[in-house]
């Protein structure tokens, strides 16, 4: 697939994806995650994706499912995204940005040659999210926006409060999603929401939740 890519539906995607497990790295639709990319297999997991529809799956490893430190027992619903900036650092380093396209279901995992992991997948459970900004209107912006603001008075936090005005509910719930400060568990919660609506609600609770316990992060910037 060529430059530009535009995935209309699960049909457009591959079925067969890299995936690059990575706790508490967690990538929603049409959100950015940037990537410093060092060990040698995701290295080259990284040239391979270059090299052809630079499509990566995020997937977080269940420290509960067993596994090994090599090969971890994965969650079995992650994010594809595909690599949309790239830059070499000199020092053997890779950095890149992934944007995020659809959620996925893993199948199987992929007997492969290369260094990384692969995964047979199924985006067909998430058809919904290749339309944009699909179900804001049903959002408690209201709630989203107080939860925040109950966070940011209880901890050291600066935030751009203009944008955060401007910014669409999708792009508001999915941003403060990704760089919520939560663990693997909540962040898996957050993912597996079925729709934007259930995921704002599950990241209301979450922090309130965190405010009860006194867990507010310092020293954070939330832009």
């Amino acid at each position: 697939m060529g430059m530009n890519a535009v995935y209309r539906g699960p049909g457009d995607c591959p079925t067969v994806i890299p995936v690059f497990p990575l706790p508490g790295a967690l990538l929603l639709p049409r959100g950015q995650i940037p990537l410093n990319i060092f060990e040698p297999r995701y290295l080259a997991m990284v040239d391979d994706a270059l090299r052809g529809d630079r499509v990566i799956g995020m997937v977080q490893p269940d420290a509960d499912g067993g596994g090994t430190a090599l090969a971890p027992k994965l969650y079995h619903v992650g994010c594809a995204g595909r690599i949309t900036q790239f830059a070499e650092t000199g020092d053997g380093r890779y950095l890149i940005t992934l944007v995020g396209i659809s959620r996925f279901r893993i199948e199987q995992d992929t007997p492969a040659a290369t260094l990384y992991r692969q995964c047979r997948v199924t985006f067909e459970p998430f058809a919904a999210d290749f339309t944009a900004r699909a179900g804001e209107n049903e959002v408690d912006r209201a709630g989203v926006v107080k939860a925040l603001r109950d966070f940011v008075e209880a901890a050291d936090v600066r935030v751009d409060w203009r944008g955060i005005e401007e910014a669409p509910n999708e792009a508001l719930v999915n941003a403060l999603c990704m760089m919520s400060p939560f663990g693997v568990r909540e962040k898996q919660a957050l993912l597996e929401a079925p729709n934007l609506k259930k995921r704002a609600e599950v990241l209301i609770a979450l922090t309130e939740i965190e405010l009860a316990r006194g867990g507010a992060a310092s020293d954070t910037t939330m832009q």
